[in-house]
């Protein structure tokens, strides 16, 4: 793993890497950068297997954080590329053209996020949530509460506990008495 995330250096702007384990990694580049890098970590270190796309919203920094997790079989490595983009305009280069089930990850982070892929094959569809008007709801400026109290109605005979409370009888059943 040494000698990949070495040669990587030399080839790309590494911000940061971060070892998980002996064999996982996780190595931050700039948004240019990543679908070069990610294509090299394919074609050239042999790690042919795509893991996951997945997002995180760093809402007070106004930037999503991707992070693609690919794994390399034969030499039983795996190494996550991060790389953070603007949250205002989020939009990414595809990486659809390497592993074709990418275009399935990218068309969820679009749902839920908000993130665009342009080019990538039906990133415009619906994909879980259909007719959806409000923001992304995985942003974290969505007001979850908010989107329940507003579109479930309230049923008769629910108790709404205070959780500290709920754990504390839970727990301690015998300190009430």
């Amino acid at each position: 793993m040494k000698s990949i995330i070495n040669d990587i250096k030399t080839r790309f702007e590494i911000s940061d890497i971060v070892k998980q384990r002996d064999n996982f990694n996780f190595l931050t580049c700039k948004k240019e950068q990543t679908v070069s890098l990610i294509t090299h970590l394919k074609n050239i270190e042999g790690f042919s297997h795509f893991v996951l796309l997945t997002a995180v919203d760093w809402i007070e920094e106004g930037k999503f954080q991707l992070t693609y997790i690919l794994n390399n079989p034969d030499k039983k490595i795996d190494i996550g590329i991060r790389t953070f983009i603007e949250r205002e305009t989020a939009t990414m280069d595809s990486a659809h053209h390497l592993w074709e089930h990418v275009a399935t990850y990218q068309r969820e982070l679009k749902e839920m996020f908000g993130i665009d892929f342009p080019g990538s094959p039906r990133v415009d569809e619906s994909f879980i949530l259909e007719g959806w008007d409000d923001i992304p709801p995985y942003r974290r400026d969505f007001d979850t509460k908010k989107y329940s109290e507003e579109t479930f109605f309230p049923r008769e005979g629910r108790t709404t506990n205070d959780p500290t409370e709920y754990m504390k009888k839970k727990l301690y059943p015998d300190e009430e008495k």
